[in-house]
């Protein structure tokens, strides 16, 4: 009577099944599967809105109310963009806004990381605490600080000034909080060797900390930089010249122009230009802003 021998296979060559039949391997790809197919949806919502601006900056205003919607346009019209330019001045709108936006966003790079560096790393009586009341102003909704900022500005006789828009800005529990998760989770050593090397507090900050925190600058400057740049509430509050407008604000004035029905062509033409300094931004730091993103909050 003949025999059969059943050859075993290694453990390590025998994959795991599911109760319902599917293997590990065959799950983990349904589950990358799944997750891409809700990021592609997500990248559609965030992406969507833009890619109608865009498309629709280059189109008539007959085409932009045209049913059904097209996101190619017919012909494409850049006399859109000539017309923005010689009917507002877009020029020293984006040119007011870059030096508010770049002012505010400098100070607030000097503040925080001195401030974080401050929470983080030197010890002193009721630091923590200062840091908890520091870091609940955050809790304070801004309309509440509009009309006593209002008042100080008036007191100040900073009204319709640059400075009214620039020196409120420039201080951020927001960015603190930034700043000081991220540098306590800098190894001592490397300020203890620069320490026995005869390195003052000062240097220290500038020369060992600030250079191995420029994920986290980055992704400050981002964030502060647009928050400025898209501010239209409190500059409408401030400002009475029109040669100080921001950007926001005039493109509201130039909408504003039109009562009866608004130029989407050219308001999407506008809108487009002033995207253009943010994106840029993002483009040039996007790989320090994602580092950021991931390493800050490592350590509490």
């Amino acid at each position: 009577m003949a025999v059969k021998q059943e050859t075993l296979q290694p453990a390590s060559e025998l994959q795991a099944v599911r109760p319902d039949g599917m293997s590990k391997s065959g799950a983990k790809r349904v589950g990358d599967l799944f997750t891409h197919l809700i990021l592609a949806a997500g990248s559609i919502v965030m992406v969507g809105p833009f890619a109608w601006m865009l498309s629709s900056s280059f189109k008539t205003q007959y085409e932009i109310y045209k049913f059904p919607p097209t996101l190619i346009p017919e012909s494409i019209q850049w006399i859109n963009y000539l017309v923005v330019f010689e009917q507002t001045a877009l020029g020293r709108y984006v040119g007011n806004s870059m030096f508010v936006s770049l002012s505010v966003t400098l100070g607030v790079l000097l503040t925080s990381s001195l401030a974080g560096y401050s929470f983080a790393r030197l010890n002193f009586p009721g630091r923590d605490k200062i840091f908890l009341m520091y870091l609940g102003t955050m809790m304070i909704p801004g309309a509440i600080l509009l009309i006593p900022s209002f008042v100080l500005m008036r007191t100040f006789n900073w009204i319709d000034t640059y400075y009214a828009l620039i020196v409120p800005g420039v201080v951020s529990a927001w960015g603190t909080f930034l700043m000081r998760q991220f540098m306590m989770a800098i190894p001592r050593e490397l300020e203890d060797a620069a320490y026995i090397d005869g390195a003052t507090r000062l240097r220290i900050y500038w020369t060992v900390i600030l250079p191995v925190s420029k994920p986290v600058i980055a992704t400050l400057a981002i964030f502060t930089f647009m928050g400025v740049w898209n501010e239209l509430l409190w500059p409408v509050i401030i400002l009475r010249s029109p040669e100080k407008f921001t950007l926001p604000m005039g493109l509201a004035k130039f909408q504003s122009r039109f009562p009866n029905r608004t130029p989407w062509h050219l308001i999407m033409a506008a809108s487009t230009l002033s995207v253009l300094p943010i994106l840029f931004l993002f483009m040039a730091g996007q790989k320090y802003y994602v580092q950021g993103i991931v390493t800050t909050g490592l350590k509490g």
